[in-house]
């Protein structure tokens, strides 16, 4: 009975460790819809990367027309394709009015202009960005 419980107590440590490494290490699961993250803050996109998909950062801000008439796009290529997670970058800060270019994220990231997208392959390397990644994304859409 004793060597039972020692056993089940085991199996519950290791599974919990299991959970706390890979919640360090920032492995993130694909929700039903896209993830939004910064809110204009500094950030560290590997810790947003989807385990085992591409994944697709869209650097985005409510004021920007563009950006909003390719979200709904995104939002769908996340929900259609197992193989695809979108992360938004929000870049504005809460409070401010407007494109947000003097945010912590946008200066990070020397935003110029918006959406900008970034492509990391399942393995979490960089495979796209700017134009290249557009071009990308904009033939899955159509795909």
């Amino acid at each position: 009975m004793i060597r039972r419980s020692l056993i089940s107590a085991l199996v519950c440590f290791s599974i919990l460790a299991s959970a706390a490494i890979l919640f360090a290490a920032g492995a993130q699961e694909k929700g039903p819809r896209p993830l939004h993250i910064a809110f204009g803050q500094e950030v560290d996109l590997k810790n947003y990367l989807v385990k085992g998909k591409t994944t697709v950062f869209d650097f985005y801000s409510d004021y920007c027309p563009p950006c909003r008439a390719l979200s709904p796009s995104l939002d769908a290529l996340h929900e259609k394709r197992d193989d695809i997670a979108v992360v938004v970058v929000d870049i504005n800060r809460p409070g401010v009015r407007g494109i947000d270019w003097s945010s912590p994220v946008a200066r990070e990231f020397q935003l110029q202009s918006i959406p900008h997208l970034l492509i990391y392959n399942k393995e979490g390397e960089l495979e796209a960005q700017g134009e290249g990644a557009r071009a990308k994304v904009l033939d899955w859409i159509q795909g």
